[in-house]
């Protein structure tokens, strides 16, 4: 298995696109729920992208890590990690174009809050054609305006 993760090459993307679609046909729909929720990978080093001394919920306290937003997608059939995104500090990852280039980040991504990045993974999941009855996260996204707008039904593809 590490030979392959290690040199294997796939877009990421289109592989997540295959498994959101894998997930819908082997779960179905009725009665779906979207799922928002963070984890933390603690780390050693400065290299990995968007590490930094952060608070993470998995070590339970502040230590150097990266952090992830997951979308996972659940029915009373199952359930199934269906997105993901890379939270990069603002100050530490964005700001530093050196450091940026050194851990391969894209000059075209940007900095964007927890939320936000839940946002666009719950809008391409509707895009792909998911439909959810609701959606649940803590309250750090339950507290965004914005995310709430998006979770309301009528934001729904249902």
């Amino acid at each position: 298995m590490q030979r392959l993760l290690r040199y294997a090459r796939w877009g990421v993307d289109a592989v997540r696109d295959d498994l959101r679609s894998y997930t819908v046909d082997h779960l179905g729909t009725d009665g779906g729920f979207l799922i928002v929720d963070e984890t933390g990978f603690v780390k050693k080093g400065r290299a990995s992208a968007g590490v930094q001394r952060q608070y993470t919920g998995s070590a339970g306290r502040v230590e150097n890590s990266q952090i992830g937003v997951f979308l996972a997608y659940a029915t009373d059939r199952g359930r199934a990690l269906i997105d993901r995104r890379l939270y990069l500090p603002e100050h530490s990852w964005c700001a530093d174009d050196e450091r940026r280039r050194a851990a391969g980040i894209p000059d075209e991504v940007h900095f964007q809050t927890k939320p936000r990045l839940a946002t666009e993974m719950i809008s391409a999941a509707r895009d792909a054609g998911i439909t959810a009855s609701w959606v649940t996260g803590d309250e750090a996204y339950g507290q965004d305006p914005r995310l709430r707008a998006t979770w309301r039904p009528e934001a729904s593809a249902t």
